[in-house]
Order: structure tokens, then sequence, then C-alpha cells
């Protein structure tokens, strides 16, 4: 019995932090024009008219505040789209109470969660490239798949050991 209990509180413990990684994720995609404006003040880009002159990851960090910025100012519906983004990831961080609460009935949701992960990875591969991402940025999103299946893993194998002792324990 202690080590059930054990097994279930390192399960919520990590299944807590994916959660919160998920809100995280889902609340900064909201301001992302203000958020990129602090971006280029840390890159020390912050006053700079255009992002020529620049390379690496201030050309790319100012290439997005320009754009992000041009299309505010006359299209600032287009928003709408990250705010969609946003709430998506605060939808899901929903779906993980459930096994947060139960690991076993609902494992299922890690599974559904592991799938999503992976399926970030040829996402990122395949639509980075068609709309004109530096490699580096698709690889810093294929990141999330893979650190977001780390903690889904490692719940998933706690499940799986719960489980097993639910069944001796029966």
């Amino acid at each position: 019995m202690k080590d059930q209990q054990s097994l279930f509180w390192k399960y919520r413990f990590v299944m807590m932090l994916f959660i919160i990684g998920l809100i995280i994720s889902g609340v900064t995609a909201f301001p992302l024009l203000w958020e990129l404006k602090i971006l280029t003040k840390i890159l020390g880009v912050g006053d700079a008219t255009s992002p020529e002159g620049f390379t690496g990851l201030q050309h790319w960090i100012l290439v997005v505040r320009w754009g992000l910025e041009d299309m505010y100012s006359k299209y600032p519906w287009i928003a709408y789209g990250t705010d969609w983004l946003a709430f998506a990831h605060l939808v899901l961080a929903v779906f993980f109470i459930g096994p947060l609460v139960d690991p076993v009935r609902n494992v299922w949701v890690v599974y559904a969660g592991l799938i999503a992960c992976v399926a970030v990875i040829p996402l990122a591969l395949i639509c980075g490239p068609l709309r004109g991402l530096p490699f580096y940025w698709q690889l810093i999103d294929c990141s999330f798949g893979i650190f977001g299946a780390l903690p889904l893993l490692y719940c998933l194998k706690l499940t799986k050991k719960m489980e097993g002792e639910r069944k001796v324990m029966s």
C-alpha cells in the first residue's frame, strides 16, 4: 500500500508539471507581439528598424516581430488564430486532469498525449519549410514534442506499475 501511494505521488508530481507546461504554453501564446518586443530588447536589437544586417536568431526574431507588427496593423483579426492555439493548450491541460485523479482508468489520455507529442515532429519538419521557418526553429518546435513525451512516458511507466499493484491487491 505504501509503495502504491509513493508511485501515485510521483505520478501526480510529474503530471502536474506536464499540465503546468501546457498552461504556460497556452497563456504565452496570447501576447506574442508583446513577448517579441521584450525578446528583441533582451537580444539587444529592440531599437532595430529592420532585420537587415542581423544574422541567426536576432535576424529571425526581428523578422517575426516585424511580420507580426505589419500583420496586426493591417489585419488585427489574424491574431485570433493564435488565440485559438492558446485556447487549445488550455483545453488540453483540462483533459490531463483525468489521469491526474485516476491514472489507471484514464491512461488513454496519456497515450493520446504521446501520439500528439510524436505528431509534433513531422508537423514541424513538413510545415516548417513550407512556411519558410529556419531549420533550427523547426528543431525547437520538435523539442516540444520530445520534452512533452518524456514526462508522459514516465507517467505511463508508473501507471503500469500502479495497475500491476492494483491487480495484486485484488
